[in-house]
C-alpha cells in the first residue's frame, strides 16, 4: 500500500523539521573558536553552549512526549515549533555568552518535536510503510547533523555565525506554518492528570546526570561538583521511582521499561548515538588541526569530508526500512550495529589520510540509518499505542546522554593525551637561536586511538544487547514473532 497523500505531507514536515532542528543543534560547532573571540570567553565557559541544549532538549523529550499522549500529539507539536521558530529568531541576536546560553537553552526544547513525530507517523502511516517512514525521519540525525557541519561552517567562514541563524528563520517559521495545516491531529487520547512531582524528580535527575557528564572535563572528575552532580541525579531518580509507585496516574509508567524490547532498544540508542558524537566531535578536531596532529584543514573543507556519511545514511534509509519489513527490526539493528563496530575498527587503523577518514566515515553513516530505523520501530512495534508519545520520549533521553557521554569522554582524552606543534616563529633571537619559535598543543594520535577503542567496547556491548532483542514484524499476528 502506497502512502496517502496526507502521510507524505507529514513525513515531509516532519523530516524537514528534524533536518532544521539537528542542523541548528550541529552549525554550532565549526563556529566555537569564534565565539570564544566574540563573546570574551574561553572553552570552559562556553562549553554550556552545547551542554544547555542537551540538558533541555532531554527534559523536552521527557516531558513533551507524554503531555502529546494527553493533550493531542498536533497541538502540542505546534506548541513546541512555535517556542523553537521564536528561539530561532533570536539566536543571531546575542551580544553575550549568557543570551547565547538562554537561546540554546530555548532552542533545546525543540527536540521535543522528535518524539511527537515519531508518534504522529504511528497513527497517520499504514503499518506496512510504518518502517520507511521512520527511516526517513531517523536519516535526519546524520543528514541535519552533517549538513550543519557543512553549511554552518561555511556561513560562519564567509558571512559571520550569526549568519547561521538568521538563515534559518525563514525556514522554520514556514515549517510550523505548514504543520498547522497539514497535520492532522491524532484521535488518540489519554485521560488523566500530569504528575508534576514525578516531571520534576525525573527532570532533576537527567539534569543532573548530564551536567556531570558534560562537565567532568572542565570541573575535573574527581572533584567535589562531579561528585555531588552524579550523588544529586541517583537521589533524584530513586525520589521518581518512588513517586511513580505511589500516584495514581505515574508520569511514566515503569512497566515499560520491564518489557525487554523497549528497555534494549533505549540502550542501543544510547549507545548509537555516542558512536555518532564521538565521530561529530573527533573528525572534524582531527582534520583541522594542524599538522602533524591533525591535517590543517580549512573548516569548509573539513565539513565536505563528513558531508558522504549524511548523504549515505539517507540513501540507505529506505532499505534498512525494507529489510526491518521482511525481516523485523532485530536484523536490522543486528545490520547497523555490526557495520558501526566495522567504521570504528577503520578508524582505529585506518585513518592516514582524508579519503581514509571519508570511507570510515561513509561506513559509519551507512549503520546509524539501519540502528535507527530498527529502534524506532522495534519501540513503536512494543510499545501499547497509548504510550507511544512517552515511550519515543524516553528515547530521545537515552539518546541525549549517550550524546552527553561522547565529548565529556572524548574532551578528557584529547585534553589528556597531546602534543607540541610548531604553529610559526618571531624573527628575534632566543637561546643561541636565530628566531623565538612558537608552540601550540593539541590531541595526539593516542587520543583517538583511545576514543575510538572505547568506542568499540561500545559498540560491542550494544550487538550483544541486541542478540537479546525479540524479534517482531509488523502485520504478523500474534505468536508469529521471530526469535
Amino acid at each position: 500500500m502506497a502512502f496517502t497523500r496526507s502521510a507524505k505531507l507529514t513525513i515531509g514536515i516532519m523530516a524537514m523539521m528534524g533536518i532544521l532542528i539537528t542542523y541548528v543543534e550541529t552549525m554550532v560547532t565549526p563556529a566555537l573558536p569564534i565565539l570564544v573571540r566574540d563573546f570574551h570567553t574561553n572553552y570552559d565557559r562556553l562549553s554550556w553552549v552545547i551542554t544547555a541544549y542537551i540538558l533541555s532538549g532531554t527534559v523536552s523529550a521527557a516531558i513533551f512526549g507524554r503531555l502529546a499522549d494527553i493533550y493531542g500529539k498536533k497541538k502540542i507539536f505546534i506548541i513546541l515549533a512555535g517556542v523553537y521558530t521564536v528561539a530561532v529568531a533570536f539566536g543571531g541576536f546575542a551580544t553575550n555568552l549568557p543570551q547565547f546560553i538562554l537561546v540554546r537553552a530555548v532552542q533545546g526544547i525543540g527536540m521535543g518535536m522528535f518524539p511527537v513525530a515519531y508518534a504522529l507517523l504511528n497513527d497517520e502511516v499504514p503499518r506496512e510503510n510504518l518502517a520507511l517512514a521512520q527511516g526517513i525521519i531517523s536519516s535526519t540525525f546524520t543528514g541535519g547533523a552533517a549538513i550543519g557541519l557543512v553549511l554552518g561552517a561555511y556561513i560562519t567562514q564567509y558571512y559571520g555565525w550569526e549568519w547561521s541563524y538568521h538563515s534559518a528563520i525563514p525556514v522554520a517559521l514556514a515549517l510550523m506554518i505548514a504543520a498547522i495545516v497539514v497535520v492532522k491531529e491524532s484521535p488518540i487520547r489519554r485521560q488523566e492528570k500530569i504528575d508534576f512531582a514525578g516531571v520534576f524528580a525525573l527532570s532533576l535527575s537527567v539534569i543532573f546526570l548530564i551536567l556531570g557528564l558534560s562537565e567532568g572535563q572542565y570541573w575535573g572528575w574527581e572533584s567535589l561538583a562531579v561528585a555531588a552532580s552524579f550523588s544529586m541525579s541517583v537521589v533524584s531518580l530513586a525520589a521518581f521511582i518512588l513517586i511513580e509507585r505511589a500516584v495514581e496516574m505515574p508520569f511514566i509508567d515503569l512497566k515499560l521499561l520491564k518489557i525487554r524490547n523497549i528497555l534494549l532498544a533505549n540502550l542501543a540508542g544510547l549507545f548509537a548515538m555516542t558512536g555518532m558524537f564521538f565521530l561529530f566531535y573527533t573528525v572534524p578536531v582531527l582534520l583541522q588541526d594542524p599538522s602533524p596532529s591533525g591535517f590543517g584543514m580549512p573548516i569548509f573543507n573539513s565539513g565536505l569530508v563528513m558531508l558522504p556519511a549524511a548523504i549515505a545514511s539517507m540513501i540507505f534509509a529506505p532499505l534498512s526500512a525494507r529489510i526491518t519489513n521482511r525481516r523485523g527490526p532485530k536484523v536490522t539493528i543486528l545490520i547497523g550495529g555490526v557495520v558501526l563496530f566495522l567504521s570504528y575498527l577503520a578508524l582505529l587503523f585506518n585513518r592516514q589520510t582524508t579519503i581514509s577518514i571519508l570511507e570510515d566515515t561513509t561506513l559509519l553513516g551507512i549503520s546509524l540509518s539501519f540502528v535507527f530505523v530498527g529502534v524506532i520501530n522495534i519501540l513503536l512495534i512494543s510499545t501499547p499505542a497509548k504510550d507511544a508519545g512517552v515511550s519515543t520520549g524516553m528515547n530521545v533521553v537515552f539518546r541525549n546522554i549517550g550524546s552527553a557521554i561522547a565529548p565529556a569522554i572524548g574532551g578528557v582524552l584529547e585534553s589528556t593525551y597531546v602534543m607540541p606543534v610548531l604553529l610559526g616563529v618571531y624573527n628575534y633571537p632566543v637561546g643561541g637561536l636565530p628566531f623565538f619559535p612558537i608552540f601550540g598543543t593539541f590531541p595526539s594520535g593516542a587520543a583517538y586511538d583511545y576514543i575510538y577503542i572505547i568506542g568499540l567496547v561500545f559498540l560491542a556491548i550494544m550487538v550483544v544487547l541486541t542478540l537479546f532483542m525479540k524479534n517482531e514484524i509488523l502485520g504478523k499476528r500474534k505468536g508469529e514473532s521471530f526469535e
